[in-house]
C-alpha cells in the first residue's frame, strides 16, 4: 500500500544529489586522503630506491666492480642516498611534514647530481621527468589539502 507524501517530507525516491552542496569538511578530507596515499606511494618507491643503494653497498647488485673499488665520489653519493632515501621514506609513510621536506631534499639532490654529475648518479631524461612530475604533484596536492582546511 502506497502512502501519500506530505509536502514537508523530502522525496527519498530520487537518488540524485542535485541541489546538494558539498560540505567543505568533506572536500578537505578528500584532499587530505589523496595526499596521505600519494605520500605512502612515494614512500614505497623511495624504500625500494634506498634498498637499491644498499644493494650496491653490500655487493648484491650486478655491477662488475665491487663498491670498494669505485671512486670516492660514487661511494659517498651511494651512502648518502642509501640513508636519506630510507629516512625520507619513513617520514613520507608517517605523513609528517619533515618527511615531505626530507623527500624534497633527497629528490632535488638526485636531480642536481644527475644533471651536473651524470657519471656519479644515473638519471636519464625519463627519470628526471618522472621525479619532476612527482615534485609538482606533491606540491599541488599539498596546496589543495592545505587550502581546503
Amino acid at each position: 500500500m502506497l502512502r501519500a507524501r506530505s509536502p514537508q517530507e523530502p522525496d527519498l525516491s530520487d537518488p540524485s544529489d542535485e541541489g546538494l552542496e558539498e560540505h567543505p569538511a568533506t572536500r578537505a578530507i578528500r584532499w587530505n586522503f589523496i595526499l596521505v596515499w600519494f605520500m605512502r606511494m612515494l614512500a614505497l618507491m623511495w624504500i625500494a630506491k634506498g634498498l637499491g643503494y644498499w644493494a650496491v653497498i653490500l655487493g648484491a647488485d650486478t655491477a662488475p666492480t665491487s663498491f670498494e673499488a669505485r671512486t670516492t665520489g660514487f661511494q659517498a653519493t651511494t651512502i648518502y642516498f642509501a640513508i636519506i632515501d630510507l629516512v625520507a621514506a619513513v617520514g613520507l609513510w608517517l605523513t609528517s611534514t619533515w618527511g615531505g621536506v626530507l623527500w624534497l631534499l633527497a629528490v632535488m639532490s638526485h636531480l642536481i647530481l644527475a644533471v651536473f654529475f651524470p657519471h656519479v648518479v644515473t638519471g636519464g631524461p625519463v627519470l628526471i621527468g618522472l621525479f619532476l612530475s612527482f615534485i609538482v604533484a606533491y606540491l599541488v596536492i599539498s596546496w589543495l589539502a592545505a587550502s581546503d582546511e
